[in-house]
């Protein structure tokens, strides 16, 4: 007989003996990673693409790194897309820890795929170096047959891209991996509001009324400024502003800024003909607006207060004419931060004898609570959902990735996990983390060299 006589080569006890043996060895060399499935939410089922996944599940287990003098791969290189790091990994983990011990664990978990080994495309946590790596290609046959059985898996890893995944296992160590990279959203929430105020110093005769665009003009790159004629001796000339309305199609089918509104911060007083409007400035030409007088109108609306908390531009309500003629209209302006600084008098009324009441609308009030890293926020309107990537209770500034549509602004956000509700007020940026990607920058440069804005230089205009 050529082979040992002392060996039955395939006896179930040789092999586990083998297998304890390997085992103990782990588990006395290795390092003790984490092994994240894949979850496949959605693909495409012609080639299996994977349009959709999440990491929600860390399970723990012994592996052996198979290099001895650092990362394998190319390591960290300078190309046209930026410093990309591209180490690869080798683990090898034991075939019986794996079958019975994370296969149980995961199989009856919903969208695996494959639970009986490890596969391509799962992730695994190392912990020297703090990083995932993906797994990129199984090795089950080697050593080869040993006794007639395998005893490890051989991994091949290489540093994890992240493409907007939802890495959400629950151990802060490993999810924080992902914390700063994908696209992200800075969404500027509401802390809490109080109620801005304000009063009518007074009334006048021969105001102006209201200023009537007649025609909105074109081509606006800023506001122009509203200048009406002076008031005769002994009376007090109108003060107003323009408000912009942008991207309105003209005639020639060009896009531009346009006159919305001239509202009145002065209605004055002592006219005895309306007074003539011109626009002046801004950049763009042709609007015109005419105006009317009347007595008994309401003076300057003074701000006593801006109030703090606005996402949406309050509600002005002016207490009625007590003669029962025209009552006056006004609409609040508001900062960039929510405060209210200046309120707008669309028509001053008529017959005023006594100096109206003003009342603002109060902010959202329910603001509340602190959002947790990786939990999903829903808009009360829109319906969009995202994933907390940071939340600033003291700025109010909220990151999120993977968002499923856009925030409409003055809509609740509310935290699946934390309970927590803010109001949204405005997108205050959207930029890509990926140290990788240059997109926006290689555009811009690329503008300079060529431009494609007239004609097309590769071809016919």
């Amino acid at each position: 007989m050529v082979l040992n006589p002392y060996f039955q080569q395939g006896a179930r006890s040789e092999q586990n003996l083998v297998q304890d043996l390997v085992n103990e060895q782990l588990r006395m060399y290795g390092v003790e990673v984490y092994y994240i499935p894949r979850t496949y939410v959605s693909s495409k089922t012609v080639i299996t693409e994977v349009i959709e996944s999440k990491f929600e599940n860390a399970i723990p287990l012994e592996a052996y790194v198979d290099t001895y003098d650092g990362y394998e791969g190319q390591g960290v290189l300078m190309s046209k897309f930026g410093v990309q790091g591209l180490h690869d990994l080798g683990l090898i983990i034991s075939k019986d820890r794996f079958e019975n011990y994370i296969t149980p664990l995961i199989k009856n978990i919903p969208n695996i795929k494959l639970a009986t080994r490890p596969k391509e495309g799962d992730l695994i946590w190392f912990p020297l170096g703090d990083r995932l790596f993906e797994i990129k290609f199984v090795e089950h046959e080697k050593p080869f047959y040993q006794l007639q059985k395998n005893y490890v898996y051989e991994l091949r890893c290489e540093l994890f891209r992240y493409e907007d995944e939802v890495v959400d296992t629950g151990i802060d160590t490993v999810d924080d991996n992902v914390q700063e990279f994908g696209y992200i959203e800075t969404l500027q929430l509401i802390g809490s509001g109080t109620t801005a105020t304000a009063s009518v110093m007074g009334v006048s005769d021969g105001g102006v009324r209201a200023i009537y665009i007649s025609d909105r003009g074109h081509n606006y790159a800023n506001v122009p400024r509203v200048a009406i004629s002076s008031a005769p001796s002994g009376g007090t000339t109108a003060v107003g502003i323009a408000t912009m309305i942008s991207f309105i199609v003209d005639c020639d089918g060009e896009k531009s800024s346009k006159v919305q509104h001239a509202d009145l911060i002065n209605p004055g007083a002592g006219y005895t003909v309306a007074p003539t409007i011109a626009f002046h400035g801004g950049g763009g030409v042709g609007a015109a607006a005419t105006s009317g007088i009347a007595d008994g109108v309401i003076g300057i609306v003074s701000i006593t207060s801006g109030g703090t908390g606005y996402s949406t531009v309050p509600t002005v309500t002016i207490s009625n004419n007590p003669t029962g003629i025209n009552t006056a209209v006004a609409i609040a302006y508001l900062n960039t931060v929510g405060i209210v600084t200046q309120i707008g008098i669309r028509d001053a009324g008529v017959g005023y004898t006594v100096a109206p009441s003003v009342t603002i609308s109060s902010p959202y009030m329910g603001n509340q609570g602190d959002y947790i890293f990786n939990e999903t926020v829903t808009g009360s309107q829109s319906g969009t959902t995202a994933r907390v990537k940071s939340w600033d209770s003291t700025t109010n500034e909220l990151e999120v990735s993977i968002a499923t549509g856009s925030f409409t602004n003055g809509e609740i956000i509310t935290g699946d996990e934390s309970g927590a509700t803010h109001q949204y007020r405005k997108v205050a940026s959207e930029f890509d983390k990926d140290g990788f990607a240059k997109n926006n920058e290689i555009e811009t440069a690329a503008d300079s060299i060529i431009d494609f804005s007239q004609t097309n230089p590769f071809g016919m205009p």
